[in-house]
C-alpha cells in the first residue's frame, strides 16, 4: 500500500468520525425568519421548551416546528413575541 494510499484512507476515516460531532452542533443553531415581524429567531433547546409549552396551552399533537405549515408557525411566533422570555 502505497504512502498517498494510507494518507487518503486515514483522511477518510477522519472525516467519518468527525463529521457526525460537527453535525450535531448544527442542528441546534437553525434559525428561522419570522415574516410577520421581519426578524430572526435562533432554535436551540430553549426555545423548544416555549415550543412544548405552546403546544400544550392549544392542545395541539406535537410536531417537530419544521414541519408545521408556514401558517402554524406565525401563530407561534405572535404567541412567543408575546410572551418574551418567560416560561
Amino acid at each position: 500500500m502505497s504512502r498517498l494510499s494510507r494518507f487518503v484512507g486515514s483522511l477518510c476515516l477522519a472525516a467519518a468520525l468527525v463529521a457526525p460531532v460537527l453535525n450535531t452542533g448544527c442542528a441546534e443553531h437553525v434559525r428561522y425568519y419570522d415574516g410577520y415581524y421581519g426578524d430572526y429567531h435562533t432554535w436551540g433547546p430553549g426555545e423548544d421548551v416555549y415550543y412544548r409549552q405552546w403546544v400544550g396551552e392549544r392542545h395541539y399533537q406535537y410536531r417537530d416546528f419544521n414541519q408545521l405549515d408556514k401558517a402554524r408557525q406565525n401563530e407561534y411566533w405572535q404567541w412567543r413575541h408575546a410572551h418574551g422570555d418567560r416560561h
